[in-house]
């Protein structure tokens, strides 16, 4: 049943204080206490009864509400016998969570309530229970020791004509039942989930994308993986929880269609702690290497421990790949309180680095991310060759020899596919850096290679945007020097030189900031510029003329270019 049919019985004496947009919230059972915290005796969906007599002051009520919502109850009653009204710090507590609140008259007995809603629960429940029941059997003895998400999915589909998919937080496709969901559709989806659950709602959620209605489920962790506990900040799991999306819309879906789906998202955890456990071996490899980097351990223990970890991560390669160094961070402007970045950093960079075409859990087996306190480094094996459509026989240049690609990673393609969906669990109070180095083909390269990535973190830390990232290569140029100019020395120097021309432009429409920009671009060809801005070389050098009128500056002298281009750089 759902919460508003609640309103309707007026035997009941409900008046609900808020949460009028949660109404259609479903109602699967109802508890009555008076506990500081019944945490231990709620599974969600209760309607909880309370008398208050837990509250002692107003400062009781918001660690109260926050239990009952993390415990993802329907809604609460608040008994006006005791206390007579509701209190205003209980009332303001529950809209801060969202939680549903309603007043029960003292004339209402709790035994009442309770009757009408079991009494309904039930008769919703027996028409279909025995159905209900055999499918939750199958679920269980055909779940992930029997052959995975897909084969539960596949049930789905089958029972009850529901398609449905798995996915990381990065929309990744990691299992499914038929035909696979559009890398677009599951990062779309993907971020209107991060989206939903960074407002504390609880799931399902609905989305439409292309015409086609989703209801998206959370699929919380067990408690047995390593990743934070679900009654934890959301922030610190909303980047590492799998999603199921079902192509339905669950809000008109009877209370025992809600219970099947989320007894699916429960097998589903279970396999995703399964796949945290199998990675254990990898981030153990991974965090050892790192601590002898980091302490300057000799170079033949560096390579004694990556030999070890060659066969683990890149099995039948026969020899030492070469290897790549990735960190990445995650931190949240959160006020008051420290949120580790280190494991759900851990976790994330685990699904960026997977190939975005490869589907199913375990395919970032060849991946070993280790992590800090405050960010995670993933140890990256490459192959110096690979094959190019031959035999791959004969030696290196000679014909039938394979030849050499690129394998290494590059740091603008990993977040090409993931940018969206993460800035939207990042929400307006997160960010996300990462920083890739080259490709080194010894121990003795692995402590600067870990040096370089993170001095390219810290460059892409330096841009704007929630998710960015930095590479080597810009580690050689101008661009390592730019994040360490003082902030108050880069407004100076920017507002100097552009702020005339932006004024101008203000005023006149002029695209003076434009055509500064293409000229430097086409290193001051006249010719190439004007037909890059699709105008007269006179035109263009009437332009150029002026900026320079305008600045003070010659664009004919390498130092004023140059001095335009930090500018353009640094704005």
């Amino acid at each position: 049943m759902r919460l508003r049919a609640l309103l309707d019985t007026e035997a009941l004496g409900l008046r609900l204080l808020g949460g009028e947009d949660e109404l259609d919230r479903s109602v699967r059972g109802v508890m009555t206490t008076d506990l500081r915290d019944p945490s231990r005796y709620l599974s969600g969906g209760e309607l909880v009864l309370s008398g208050l007599a837990w509250r002692r002051d107003d400062s009781d009520s918001e660690p109260f509400v926050r239990i009952l919502a993390n415990a993802g109850v329907a809604g609460l009653a608040a008994g006006e016998a005791e206390l007579g009204a509701v209190p205003d710090d209980l009332v303001e507590a529950c809209l801060r969570h969202r939680l549903p609140l309603f007043a029960v008259d003292e004339t209402v007995a709790f035994a009442t309530i309770t009757e009408h809603v079991v009494r309904q629960v039930s008769g919703e429940r027996a028409g279909d229970l025995a159905a209900v029941v055999d499918r939750h059997r199958r679920l269980m003895t055909s779940g992930p020791s029997g052959g995975g998400p897909d084969v539960v999915l596949d049930l789905l589909t089958s029972d009850l004509d529901l398609h449905a998919w798995v996915l990381s937080p990065t929309g990744r496709q990691i299992a499914g039942a038929g035909e696979p969901l559009p890398p677009q559709v599951g990062a779309e989806l993907a971020g209107r989930h991060l989206a939903a659950t960074r407002t504390g709602r609880p799931g399902p959620y609905q989305a439409e994308v292309d015409g086609t209605a989703y209801s998206l489920f959370p699929v919380r962790s067990t408690g047995r993986s390593t990743l934070p506990a679900p009654s934890r900040d959301v922030r610190e799991t909303v980047l590492s929880d799998w999603l199921l999306a079902v192509a339905a819309d669950a809000g008109d879906w009877p209370a025992a269609r809600l219970d099947l789906l989320q007894g699916v998202t429960q097998l589903i955890a279970v396999e995703r702690d399964r796949r945290d456990a199998a990675r254990s071996v990898r981030r153990r490899l991974a965090q050892e290497v790192l601590e002898l980097v980091q302490t300057g351990a000799a170079p033949a223990e560096i390579a004694a421990r990556l030999r070890v970890a060659a066969p683990v991560l890149l099995p039948g390669l026969g020899t030492a790949p070469h290897w790549q160094v990735v960190v990445a961070r995650v931190e949240w402007a959160a006020e008051g309180t420290h949120l580790s970045g280190g494991r759900v950093s851990q976790a994330l960079l685990e699904e960026i680095l997977v190939d975005p075409a490869v589907t199913g859990p375990d395919s970032a087996d060849r991946i070993a991310v280790a992590h800090t306190e405050d960010e995670a480094i993933a140890l990256v094996p490459l192959t110096a060759l690979a094959p190019a459509g031959s035999d791959g026989t004969g030696a290196p240049g000679e014909p039938g020899a394979p030849e050499p690609r690129d394998t290494a990673l590059h740091a603008d393609a990993l977040l090409s596919a993931v940018r969206a969906p993460l800035s939207a669990g990042l929400a307006d109070d997160g960010r996300l850096t990462l920083g890739v180095s080259a490709a080194v083909h010894s121990a003795e390269g692995l402590r600067g290679a870990l040096e370089e990535a993170r001095h390219a973190r810290r460059v892409a830390a330096a841009r704007p945007g929630p998710v960015c990232a930095a590479g080597h290569h810009e580690l050689a140029s101008h661009v390592l020097l730019l994040p360490f100019v003082p902030d108050d020395v880069r407004r100076a120097f920017t507002a100097r030189l552009l702020d005339p021309l932006r004024d101008y432009d203000r005023r006149h429409r002029a695209d003076l900031i434009e055509t500064l920009v293409a000229f430097l671009d086409c290193d001051g060809s006249w010719t190439r510029c004007a037909a890059r801005l699709h105008l007269h070389v006179n035109t263009l050098r009437y332009r150029v003329g002026r900026i320079e009128q305008l600045t003070g500056r010659d664009l004919s002298r390498l130092e004023d270019k140059l001095d335009f281009f930090l500018a353009l750089r640094m704005s």
